[in-house]
């Protein structure tokens, strides 16, 4: 007996929609491997931070998560459990690894790289941040808005990546009652003009004005290095050193004293970097 003319009109559809190979690469976003969490590292292809050995995970070279610079800072501050807790630039999340095992009543931690931020939240899953909350976001803006002020303030790797270095220690200033920093800074007995360091620097040099103390702001660019998977530098190009004194000097004028300067480094291959530790007066 024929096919109905119907049936058979819907037959010879179905056969033309089967699935074609090209058709099925649009489902190339789906991981049929076992479920793992290599698989989420794997999948934000770029990481700078290694996750504890213990884990066997493979993701990035650097063993962030026992930083003896946030250890540091921490024997400096003393007890951080309970205290409110305000993370600039988590990268990967590995310092905020560190500052979760102490137990914080919180930790906000503010991360302006897209790339970076969804790495730091497949940290949060794998290591079980619960103390951190991770935002999205330029810090610099979320400094702006007030609020009761943090016990402490972490920015490692921050200060040098910045547009308005000074101003950023201002806001933060006015928000935290600690603060530890680690940066890069400029000094031309330690990186004179014929070092190899000193070619991202443009030679311009401003003079601004912090709360009226004057710094030295000395431009510099990424030259292209913001191209690679694995940067995690500035918001923009064209960003600003300052000067060691500097640092120094408007961290105290701002109102922080017992200022610790820790493992100084001028030989440094990205530069002369420390540590800095600092207080407020009303501490």
């Amino acid at each position: 007996m024929a096919e109905q003319p119907m049936i058979s009109r819907i037959r010879n559809f179905l056969r033309r929609r089967a699935p074609s190979s090209e058709f099925e690469s649009s489902f190339d976003q789906y991981v049929t491997s076992t479920p793992h969490h290599q698989n989420a590292i794997e999948a934000l292809a770029g990481w700078n931070s290694a996750f504890p050995a213990s884990l066997d995970l493979k993701a990035g070279p650097h063993h962030l998560y026992a930083d003896p610079r946030i250890e540091w800072a921490i024997s400096q501050y003393g007890e951080i459990e309970d205290k409110k807790i305000l993370e600039v630039g988590p990268l990967e999340g590995m310092h905020t690894f560190m500052l979760n095992k102490w137990r914080p009543k919180l930790i906000d931690a503010i991360e302006a790289n897209r790339i970076c931020y969804l790495r730091c939240l497949v940290t949060k899953q794998i290591l079980d941040l619960d103390r951190a909350t991770f935002y999205l976001g330029d810090a610099q803006r979320w400094l702006e808005t007030p609020r009761d002020p943090y016990d402490l303030t972490v920015a490692s790797g921050v200060l040098y990546h910045l547009a308005d270095p000074g101003g950023f220690l201002r806001r933060v200033s006015e928000q935290t009652r600690s603060l530890y920093i680690w940066t890069h800074y400029f000094d031309d007995v330690a990186m004179p003009d014929s070092d190899i360091r000193r070619t991202p620097f443009t030679g311009k040099i401003e003079t601004r004005s912090v709360n009226g103390y004057n710094v030295r702001y000395y431009e510099r660019s990424y030259q292209h290095a913001n191209e690679s998977r694995s940067f995690c530098g500035g918001i923009r190009d064209r960003h600003y050193w300052m000067h060691k004194e500097d640092i120094v000097g408007l961290l105290q004028w701002l109102g922080f004293e017992h200022v610790i300067i820790h493992d100084d480094e001028p030989a440094h291959s990205g530069g002369p970097c420390f540590s800095i530790f600092a207080r407020a007066r009303s501490e």
